[in-house]
């Protein structure tokens, strides 16, 4: 299997702690579908600022500008603080080299070959790293939440779209092309529905937040309704019965595939379709086990990070690519996580 470590697992610092790290700060930025998140992170971890942006406002900004926007204010309230900003983490979907800092493709930003890091650091005074959304969150999940102590896994992000971050021997697979993990484009019914990307039977079709709001609606469910109104209504309604259990069996046969290549000792869940905790992970452990009848599934788990995983990775990618792994080894949940200092704002 081609892989490589990412920075963003990279070895931590074996130097001795900065003696300055009271004043140190990075600028952490996840890029969504939606919504551009920002948070200003101390070096123990702690977000002190958040802002959000629409990642395509109505104005029709670009969203390289956006980011650049975002990052612009994060840095102001730095200052504004005294805090000494060593870097920056931005991470987005699409095929990410964290590497150079490109975007090969990200269909949903508009980009191609886009060179973000350059892009971004003639713009704003910060080194800049940049790195894959789904792979940051998952070695996020790996050191601080339902992950951690295990150094062969797959977390597994299902949300609109679905993709994982397969992490084995502690090192996060990127891949020859670092497209490593888009298993939502792998088949799991050949033949079966239409995917977005073209092709047919892709994981996706079947197992995203969207699919499974779309299965619902075909069987008779009400239009409109969420893949959170669909596990809301399971146990009352037979078409969220149907859709859920079709996802499910989806998921199943693209899980045992991942156990299969990568023996992994767990599969974390996340994104927006693993809020729905057991609901998904009781019937997903039944299918898999099934579908392993030979050999023991791995454990699964619900991520513990939520919404909050991009963001903590987009962190630790700063500092460590500015030489401050140190002080990432030191965070603890309860930093990462909060409480806030304040609410979320808007950008601008």
């Amino acid at each position: 299997m081609t892989g490589s470590t990412t920075p963003d697992t990279a070895a931590p610092d074996t130097a001795p702690a900065d003696t300055t790290a009271a004043d140190m700060a990075a600028l952490a930025v996840d890029v969504g579908g939606t919504t551009v998140k920002g948070a200003l992170v101390d070096a123990a971890g702690r977000p002190l600022h958040e802002v959000a942006a629409p990642t395509s406002p109505a104005d029709g900004t670009p969203v390289a500008d956006v980011l650049t926007a975002v990052l612009a204010e994060l840095a102001g309230r730095a200052e504004a603080a005294g805090l000494r900003v060593v870097g920056a983490g931005v991470v987005t979907p699409g095929t990410v080299d964290e590497t150079t800092g490109r975007v090969g493709f990200a269909a949903n930003l508009g980009w191609r070959d886009f060179d973000l890091r350059a892009h971004l650091e003639q713009r704003v005074a910060v080194p800049v790293a940049v790195g894959h959304d789904v792979r940051a969150a998952g070695a996020a999940e790996a050191l601080l939440g339902a992950g951690r102590g295990a150094r062969d896994l797959a977390f597994i992000a299902l949300g609109t779209g679905i993709a994982a971050a397969l992490v084995t021997g502690g090192a996060v697979v990127t891949g020859a092309t670092r497209a490593a993990g888009e298993i939502g484009h792998m088949p799991v019914h050949p033949g079966g529905r239409r995917c977005t990307c073209g092709q047919v039977g892709c994981l996706e079709a079947y197992a995203s937040g969207a699919a499974v709001a779309r299965r619902y609606t075909e069987l008779g469910g009400a239009p409109g309704s969420t893949a959170g109104d669909v596990a809301g209504a399971l146990g009352t309604d037979p078409a969220a019965d149907q859709a859920w259990q079709e996802a499910v069996q989806a998921l199943a046969l693209a899980a045992s595939t991942l156990t299969m290549a990568l023996d992994p000792a767990l599969l974390v869940i996340g994104g927006g379709l693993g809020r729905a905790g057991e609901r998904l992970l009781a019937p997903l452990r039944r299918e898999l086990a099934g579908l392993l009848a030979w050999r023991p599934a791995p454990r699964l788990a619900a991520a513990e990070l939520g919404q909050d995983a991009g963001r903590v990775g987009a962190a630790m990618l700063a500092y460590r690519a500015a030489g401050h792994g140190a002080v990432v080894e030191r965070w603890t949940p309860a930093d990462v996580l909060g409480p806030r200092d304040a609410a979320v704002e808007p950008a601008g």
